[in-house]
């Protein structure tokens, strides 16, 4: 008896095993025809950007004709040859940025390592130079990202609006938002980086500066 209940049992634990392993492959399986190219697409213009058709289709639950062919032809890299696709088009609501809007989906200018490979690609090279509201204060995305390993959305767009001039725009971008924790004060609070309210000459420079940065030999 206690034999056959063993047997019985073990049949069991094959049947469900059997059972879990096949729902698992099944679950697996990807469908080409249905949800587009399994092996993510990957763009080397303008910028090296990944593109997962699974994501969009098989995840979020669109289908080919929500892309195709009104904002993408469906003919590999036809798109890039026209040149038009680019991150200014897409802030203007063309190709990726017709869904991703702010609303839709994540905003085409948030998000960066969602698609962007190379993060430096896309990171401004030279310094950013602040002239308001003092002149003249520097930042240097290169010691944020490439020295100390900070993301885009580390900054964007909860700190700093991924918009060149609106933190000068901004009444509140002072020093003393900075020491109140806002802006680069998020950080520079003493304890993660070094205090805004020290070291001030790694980042103001200050109108000589200014003018030795630009060339401004005469200025005075």
């Amino acid at each position: 008896m206690m034999h056959n209940r063993n047997k019985l049992f073990g049949a069991m634990l094959l049947a469900g095993s059997f059972f879990l392993t096949t729902n698992s492959i099944a679950a697996e399986t990807y469908d080409e025809d249905t949800y587009g190219p399994e092996t993510p697409i990957v763009w080397e213009n303008p910028t090296k950007v990944n593109f997962s058709h699974k994501v969009h289709t098989m995840d979020a639950g669109l289908s080919c004709d929500s892309c195709h062919d009104e904002l993408f032809t469906m003919e590999s890299g036809a798109i890039l040859a026209t040149g038009e696709m680019t991150m200014a088009a897409m802030t203007e609501g063309k190709f990726c940025g017709s869904c991703h809007d702010g609303n839709t989906a994540f905003a085409s200018n948030t998000q960066c390592v969602s698609c962007h490979i190379n993060l430096q690609e896309i990171a401004p090279e030279g310094t950013i130079v602040w002239t308001k509201p003092v002149k003249a204060v520097i930042f240097d995305h290169k010691t944020h990202t490439e020295d100390y390993g900070l993301s885009c959305d580390s900054c964007h767009d909860d700190v700093f609006a991924m918009q060149k001039g609106a933190a000068e725009k901004a009444a509140d971008f002072t020093m003393q938002s900075l020491y109140d924790g806002k802006y680069c004060g998020i950080c520079h609070d003493g304890s993660t980086a070094f205090a805004s309210d020290t070291r001030c000459n790694s980042c103001h420079i200050g109108l000589k500066g200014y003018n030795r940065l630009m060339g401004n030999k005469g200025d005075h």
